[in-house]
Order: structure tokens, then sequence, then C-alpha cells
């Protein structure tokens, strides 16, 4: 079992299935090294447990759990096209986007649940330049999409 994979499991979290994207796009492009994760939003077993805006509809802690349930997602992804997670040297970025109502200010709050995140598994390499961004909407109406950009060391080919 790579290591990664055991301090998820210590961690008691599961990575859920990659699946294929509902558009037009790639889950994963890799270009010298450097993994650019497609926007990841909480869609569970194909849909959204929370829907609407935070500061609204949806709770900073429901929102939260959505954050870190992206994160799952991206590395599931990550996995997915890597092959361990064990390549992934540093995560560089995350860009982070909250559906928010009019007056809420605090979409860092909610992102700070993937930076958490992103720590705990992976000590300092999960630490990571990040931006937190409030919209006006986001797609199918969810609370949160999260992008990643990882370090990632590959065989040469």
């Amino acid at each position: 079992m790579d290591t990664i994979e055991r301090r998820l499991k210590e961690l008691d979290l599961e990575l859920p299935e990659a699946v294929a994207p509902l558009y037009s796009y790639v889950p994963v492009t890799i270009h010298r090294g450097t993994a650019y994760v497609s926007g990841q939003v909480p869609r569970i077993n194909g849909s959204v447990p929370y829907r609407g805006k935070v500061g609204k509809d949806v709770t900073v802690e429901q929102a939260r759990e959505l954050a870190e349930y992206c994160v799952l997602k991206g590395l599931s992804a990550l996995k997915a096209k890597i092959g361990s997670l064990d390549r992934m040297e540093q995560v560089l970025k995350v860009t982070g986007f909250v559906q928010t109502a009019p007056g809420f200010y605090e979409p860092s709050k909610v992102i700070d649940a993937a930076s958490e995140l992103l720590e705990k598994i992976f000590g300092e390499k999960g630490r990571h330049a990040r931006s937190a961004i409030g919209a006006a909407e986001l797609p199918d109406n969810t609370p949160v999409e999260i992008e990643f950009i990882f370090a990632v060391d590959l065989p040469a080919e």
C-alpha cells in the first residue's frame, strides 16, 4: 500500500471513484511535471447534497464539508491519471470558488477546509498558494467548486 493511501486510511478518508466529466473537458492535464486538475464540484453519487448560496441556503459548515469532498474528488482524478498519489511532490495552488449570497464576504473560511485537509494528508507538501473567490453562480447551483495544481514526479517516457 502506498504511503498516501495509508495516510488516507489513518484519517478515515476514502477517495471516491474517479468519474468521467459530464461536459467537454478532461479531468487532468499534465505538462512538464505540473498536473492541472479541472474544477471539482461535490457531486456525490450523482447529486450535490446541498445546493444554493453560502450565507443564505447553505451554512459555512455545510460548505466546508463540500470543500473537503472536492479535495477527495480532485485527488481521485489525480490518482487515476498518475497511478499513485505518492508521485505528488507538492500541492502548488488551490483555487476555490464559493457561490455566495449578497453580503457574504468569507469564502476563505469555506476554502480553508480544503487547505487544511490537504495539509493533513500530505503534511508540508500539502501547503500551497491559494485563491478563494466568491461567485454569483456556479454550475448546477453547487455551493463550491475547487481546482488544483500539483507538482508530480512522472517517469520519463
